[in-house]
């Protein structure tokens, strides 16, 4: 059976991030995908100009017309904006059948290029809403700072210490990424009902990078969907999502932050 994976997010016209990433993972991955839109970006791959905020009931009323007709077998939350709209996904997912499927929450704040995507009074709302709700959470590690209000974590203990703190705000696994980390090596940890599991890989010198958070996330939710724990999850995206860096040039789209080949292991190269 084909699963059917729901990303709730923004909107990104270059392509490399936000929804249109996530339905190319989904694909990628082997999901069907479909997507809630909670804003409008004008962007490319040298940064953001421009936010649309989609009205938070509208974004409910999206939301519930998916689950009203669809069996969605996992969501995947992305760009929420503000606290309006998160407390409008809280509402609209806290339902029955909301509440029966896997969630993997991306706290998008802070695009590649440096643009604030969530409001500072956001940041409560969705870590006292969206968080609970969350079987998965995958902030990077000025994220996880952000939600903790914390110093960002520049090493393992505190990467693990801060992983930690965040499931004991209500989700049931926080993977922290650790690619801000000043190092070769770029280790995520997992914060899990069973302990912590680290994830070993190796920095990939490329510019390549835009989109990476989107990706992982969704197709996260999609190996979930699937029926995979959180660790095999985990192991199963990253592998994913380091062939789609490592292929992202063969790509020619943009002068900035190039987006990943998400169909690096279904396109021929230069095809």
């Amino acid at each position: 059976m084909i699963r059917n994976v729901l990303s709730i997010a923004g909107s990104d016209p270059s392509g490399g991030a936000g929804v249109q990433a996530d339905l190319k993972a989904f694909s990628a991955r082997g999901v069907y995908g479909m997507a809630v839109l909670t804003a409008l970006t004008a962007q490319n791959t040298q940064g953001v100009s421009g936010v649309h905020l989609v009205p938070p009931p509208f974004v409910a009323d999206q939301i519930d017309a998916v689950f009203a007709d669809v069996r969605v077998d996992a969501v995947k939350i992305g760009m929420i904006a503000n606290a309006a709209i998160a407390e409008a996904v809280a509402a609209a997912l806290s339902t029955a059948k909301g509440r029966s499927v896997p969630v993997v929450l991306d706290p998008v704040m802070i695009a590649k290029g440096g643009a604030a995507l969530l409001a500072p009074e956001a940041v409560d709302m969705l870590t006292l809403r969206l968080l609970p709700l969350a079987t998965l959470l995958t902030p990077n590690l000025p994220e996880a700072a952000a939600l903790l209000h914390q110093p960002v974590a520049t090493n393992r203990t505190e990467m693990a210490a801060q992983a930690e703190q965040l499931r004991a705000l209500g989700p049931a696994s926080v993977l922290v990424k650790g690619g801000h980390l000043d190092s070769d090596e770029s280790p995520d940890v997992l914060a899990a009902a069973d302990g912590l599991h680290w994830f070993e890989a190796r920095r990939v010198p490329t510019k390549n990078t835009h989109g990476t958070g989107c990706t992982l996330s969704s197709a996260l939710a999609a190996e979930l969907a699937k029926g995979a724990s959180a660790p095999e999850a985990v192991a199963i995206a990253k592998d994913y999502l380091a062939g789609a860096v490592a292929a992202a040039g063969h790509l020619t789209v943009g002068s900035g932050h190039g987006p990943v080949q998400h169909f690096h292991a279904l396109w021929k190269d230069g095809a």
